[in-house]
């Protein structure tokens, strides 16, 4: 019985580890070819290079016309350094106030706030455009940061709602006893007891919106502007087939950001959705 018990694990194990290298082959493919001479990245099909270049690498990092890629990582970092904090201070004020506090109309408010995670995001572009467009914030990060500091992700709201909710209310009480109010209880009770899904809201923002592409393309237009995502595309608007190795060099450095934040903040995701019940 033990002995089938193990083949059995063993099995599981082996299926598991085929699917992760099904998964990591297309990013194994991108790195092997942003290793290759150009000519060899259609004709040679190793994983492992027969011939290793790094010309790829510090053509891509030039970038195009006089803009390097060094600008458009620091507009990257930038964007998501706004964004990250937006959400981290509106969400958890909004959730605290919803998980804690009472007010009038606070049911139906909370309502909309769920519906609005319901509605697709493309509803929406056309008339945020229009009101972007006319308070003369395009070629700005402003369009994509500032609803940020207004908690219009519903998701991390709820997310802190329900971490905050598994707080007793004995702590706020106590706070109270001791004179303090809804302002100080937020920072001195319940701010540092929702660090789990402080740090999950931060994780999940700098990764969506390292990656987001569609609101950066339609917001940011000047050359100097551009973040890492907007930047790869012009490889190939710009020069066509032949940039394909910087392209796919630049690409895997793109992904190596967010692939170092979710190596080292892993435990705090488990950590922060786990508690709030949500798997």
């Amino acid at each position: 019985m033990a002995l089938v018990i193990r083949y059995q694990k063993v099995f599981i194990h082996a299926l598991i580890i085929a699917g992760v290298v099904i998964m990591l082959y297309p990013v194994l493919w991108m790195l092997s070819s942003s290793l290759k001479p150009t000519q060899l990245i259609f004709t040679d099909h190793s994983l492992w290079p027969k011939e290793f270049t790094l010309d790829h690498y510090k053509n891509g990092w030039k970038g195009i016309s006089k803009t390097t890629f060094t600008t458009y990582y620091l507009n990257s970092f930038m964007l998501v350094f706004f964004a990250i904090i937006g959400n981290v201070v509106s969400c958890s004020l909004a959730a605290y106030a919803f998980a804690r506090l009472e007010f009038k109309g606070k049911k139906w408010m909370f309502a909309v706030m769920l519906m609005t995670m319901m509605i697709p995001l493309h509803v929406l572009v056309i008339p945020q455009y229009i009101m972007f467009n006319k308070l003369d914030w395009m070629n700005t990060i402003l369009p994509i940061v500032v609803p940020k500091f207004f908690a219009t992700e519903g998701f991390f709201v709820f997310l802190t709602i329900q971490f905050i909710r598994s707080l007793p209310r004995e702590l706020d009480q106590a706070a109270t006893v001791d004179g303090c109010g809804p302002l100080r209880i937020y920072t001195k009770v319940i701010l540092p007891l929702i660090v789990p899904a402080i740090v999950t809201t931060t994780i999940f923002t700098f990764i969506w919106t390292w990656n987001d592409f569609f609101s950066q393309l339609l917001y940011l237009t000047g050359q100097d502007k551009l973040t890492v995502t907007l930047a790869l595309r012009m490889f190939l608007d710009a020069m066509g087939e032949s940039a394909l190795g910087s392209l796919f060099a630049m690409s895997f450095l793109s992904i190596v950001p967010v692939f170092l934040m979710f190596l080292f903040f892993q435990r705090f995701i488990v950590e922060g959705i786990a508690s709030t019940g949500i798997k």
